[in-house]
């Protein structure tokens, strides 16, 4: 048996201060909600916005593009930003960024002008998750995180799946802009609560900041804005059958190697990656890694499905897949209590099994389901979800000091946000490419000069007389049976997308019991 980390004595009343560690994690909370909604909630509002702003389809999605760019830069240098310039004060300096932001986006008259606001948007939301969890961990005595990280994933968790049903209501009833305003309110709740309810803890007020590392920023910058350009415009562009994404993939290679060599030696580095040398946060990062692949996929596969097979408008679509908010709700308070008495990896094994048996009967669907038939399974895949961010959240950090916990959460986010842009590109690539491929053998399959072609024209031609007449149907019938062989193509297509997740849900159990035994309620080796 992995060998157990051992109990010793915890001070996070030094974080406190006093206050009610519930109050500190709705303060945090707010500020997550808000962001990780955001990513997903202008995602329904595109078109709207193209059309609003005179731009086409393709320079709208540059609305997500430039917010997730500027996110992913600040999310690992944020513990530095914190020793800098304090925690309280950062954290508070976000939210109110974030805030004024969210107006600008919403009061944008051109896309130029949406465009920097989102950048600034995504730079203030960037180091808001990292530093919530790391305040959430400290604030709560190690008998109770497995609770207060309960609380931390329905921001986390449920804020995706909401977001999409939130945006396209907010769009179809007032306008795309309030899918921006809306964070105005919570942004101001969040900044009082952070002011009245939070304070530094004792390491930070008299840490020794060390120098700004250039090096490993400006590498930081490089990888990080080129890997979500490609990712972003790779399908589009045909991947390497592009010039310039060749250039691009040659120059995030450097400059990600840069970025690891500098770390890595540096003395003093801006992200401290030989915290993957712990073991346990090493494999943490791997999985929440593909824990990001897996979520952040289905999110967009699901609503896509029956989005362009179905007919269902965005917020229609939205409220189909919402009871996976639902089960994660259900399921917050069940792990916030089983955390601080069970095993980690059985609770991880749990969750990723459910996961992975949802997403195997996803890979059941039929053009012929209707909006309640993927109820039950899509309220399950929440439930389950629940059962493995949080301890993920436990098992990784369960061996890191105290002082580890804001560099450690930094990298810990950014390998959930890199592996989510990279699940998110993979499945709109597998959804393109297998379309084509199935099509390709449903024609092999179903020759022209077939009987069963022949058959399936003439019932069409028939249906379509009283419409066109004898005499014009052969067009129609023809447009009509291409457009349920494309239905069908893509139809097989989302079942490998679905069937490809479940077999990744089942090789993260395997990563799981790589975990050294975090003893449940227990403070890691020289907590303090």
């Amino acid at each position: 048996m992995a060998a157990t980390a051992t109990a010793l004595p915890d001070l996070s009343e030094e974080v406190d201060a006093g206050v009610n560690p519930w109050l500190i994690a709705a303060a945090v909370m707010l500020a997550t909600f808000m962001e990780v909604l955001d990513t997903s909630i202008a995602s329904v509002a595109l078109p709207y916005i193209a059309g609003s702003l005179s731009a086409t389809t393709d320079e709208a999605t540059w609305v997500l593009t430039s917010y997730l760019v500027s996110n992913a830069i600040v999310l690992p240098a944020s513990n530095w930003f914190s020793l800098r310039f304090g925690r309280k004060r950062f954290l508070m300096s976000c939210v109110a960024i974030f805030t004024v932001a969210s107006f600008a986006c919403g009061s944008a008259p051109t896309l130029a002008f949406i465009l920097i606001a989102r950048v600034i948007q995504g730079a203030g939301g960037g180091a808001l998750q990292p530093i919530s969890q790391a305040v959430l961990l400290e604030s709560f005595p190690p008998r109770k995180r497995g609770a207060a990280m309960a609380v931390f994933a329905f921001g986390v968790v449920v804020a995706p799946v909401l977001g999409p049903t939130l945006g396209g209501w907010l769009t179809d009833t007032y306008s795309w802009r309030y899918a921006f305003y809306i964070n105005i309110p919570i942004g101001l709740l969040a900044l009082y609560m952070i002011n009245r309810f939070i304070h530094d803890p004792h390491y930070i007020k008299h840490a020794r900041v060390p120098a700004f590392d250039n090096i490993g920023f400006g590498a930081l910058v490089i990888w990080t804005g080129l890997l979500q350009v490609i990712l972003d415009k790779g399908q589009e562009d045909d991947w390497f059958g592009a010039t310039w994404i060749r250039w691009a993939f040659f120059f995030l290679i450097s400059s990600f190697a840069l970025f690891v060599w500098h770390s890595w030696r540096s003395h003093e580095p801006m992200v401290d990656l030989k915290l993957l040398k712990d073991r346990n946060f090493g494999i943490g990062c791997t999985l929440i890694f593909l824990f990001g692949i897996a979520i952040y996929s289905t999110v967009v596969v699901l609503p896509l499905f029956y989005q362009e097979l179905l007919g269902y408008t965005a917020f229609t679509a939205g409220l189909v897949v919402a009871p996976r908010g639902i089960g994660a709700i259900c399921g917050m308070p069940v792990i916030g209590y089983l955390s601080n008495k069970v095993d980690p990896r059985y609770l991880l094994t749990f969750g990723f099994g459910v996961f992975g048996l949802t997403t195997l009967y996803f890979g059941t669907v039929t053009l012929g389901i209707s909006p309640t038939t993927f109820l039950l399974p899509i309220l399950i895949t929440g439930f389950g979800l629940s059962f493995v961010f949080v301890p993920i959240s436990t098992a990784a950090y369960g061996t890191l000091r105290n002082e580890q916990m804001g560099s450690a959460s930094g990298i810990f986010n950014l390998m959930r946000n890199v592996g989510g842009s990279i699940g998110i590109s993979l499945a709109s690539t597998l959804l393109t490419r297998h379309a084509a491929a199935h099509q390709n053998e449903i024609i092999n399959s179903v020759p022209l000069s077939g009987r069963q072609f022949e058959n399936s024209l003439s019932a069409a031609r028939h249906a379509l007389t009283g419409a066109f007449g004898p005499a014009n149907t052969l067009a129609p019938a023809q447009t009509l049976l291409y457009g349920e062989l494309g239905r069908q193509a893509a139809l097989w297509a989302f079942v490998d997308v679905f069937r490809w997740l479940c077999l990744l849900s089942f090789l993260c159990i395997a990563f799981v019991w790589l975990f050294k035994k975090v003893q449940p309620g227990h403070a890691p080796p020289g907590a303090h």
